[in-house]
């Protein structure tokens, strides 16, 4: 089976070809850097032609507000119509536990207006949120940082390996499309703040982190159930734990 990785360059996307192709599937990788652009067209008829499915895992160059909610939509209806023009049977995409829950940030909203395109196209859809990366620690603490110290809400969040999110993103490309939205997660609550602090630890950053829970996360308010997945929502639960991963890395 064609399936066609967009944005497979980045983290996600090369793990996720690599899992399918060792599947036995045929997996492709589509990027700008390899001659695929979402936002300007450029290659996406080729790239698509043939494809069974389609994984979007692109990402936005920019948080800005106007520039991420530009990039999102306008990748996502390139992609759509596109789509739509091969037969694929099957559009699976990449999205954030807690897009849904206000108030949210500018990426969040934008990651919520893919959605809505993705769920009013005709093409059968899996929407597969996933928790915020281990990866990731270091762009939390990156923003949040004033001089020497990181100032971090408690709010609680499950943090997952990109790695699982890869292997959880295979697993649903190769099922039945669920024509809704599904949940992924690590397998473990921890606060915001000790996330980062542990990260910082690991690494032998001096950097000190303050529990602030007045602070913001990339211009929204947390919660301990902003960032976690839905009571109700059954999430698929990640094998790898932060301690194990961050011994790893």
């Amino acid at each position: 089976m064609k399936i066609v990785v967009i944005g497979g360059s980045g983290l996600i996307g090369k793990g996720l070809v690599q899992n399918l192709n060792k599947l036995g599937h045929d997996a492709a990788a589509a990027s700008p850097s390899l001659g695929v652009n979402s936002v300007t067209g450029e290659g996406l008829a080729a790239a698509l032609a043939g494809a069974q499915v389609v994984v979007d895992v692109t990402n936005s160059p920019s948080f800005e507000e106007k520039a991420v909610l530009s990039f999102f939509e306008t990748s996502t209806r390139n992609l759509l119509a596109e789509a739509a023009k091969a037969g694929v049977r099957h559009y699976v995409a990449l999205s954030i536990v807690g897009t849904d829950r206000p108030p949210g940030n500018a990426y969040f909203n934008a990651k919520i207006a893919q959605e809505k395109l993705i769920q009013a196209s005709a093409i059968p859809y899996t929407i597969v949120r996933a928790t915020q990366f281990f990866e990731f620690a270091g762009g939390i603490a990156y923003t949040a940082t004033e001089g020497q110290t990181v100032r971090l809400p408690s709010a609680a969040m499950q943090p997952i390996a990109a790695a699982d999110v890869s292997a959880a993103l295979a697993d649903y490309a190769l099922a039945e499309p669920a024509n809704g939205i599904v949940e992924v997660a690590g397998p473990e609550k921890i606060g915001m703040d000790e996330f980062v602090r542990q990260s910082l630890k690991a690494t032998g950053d001096n950097r000190e982190v303050v529990t602030d829970d007045k602070a913001g996360y990339f211009g929204g308010q947390v919660d301990d159930r902003s960032l976690v997945p839905a009571e109700d929502s059954k999430p698929r639960i990640a094998p790898t734990k932060y301690a194990d991963w961050l011994a790893r890395a």
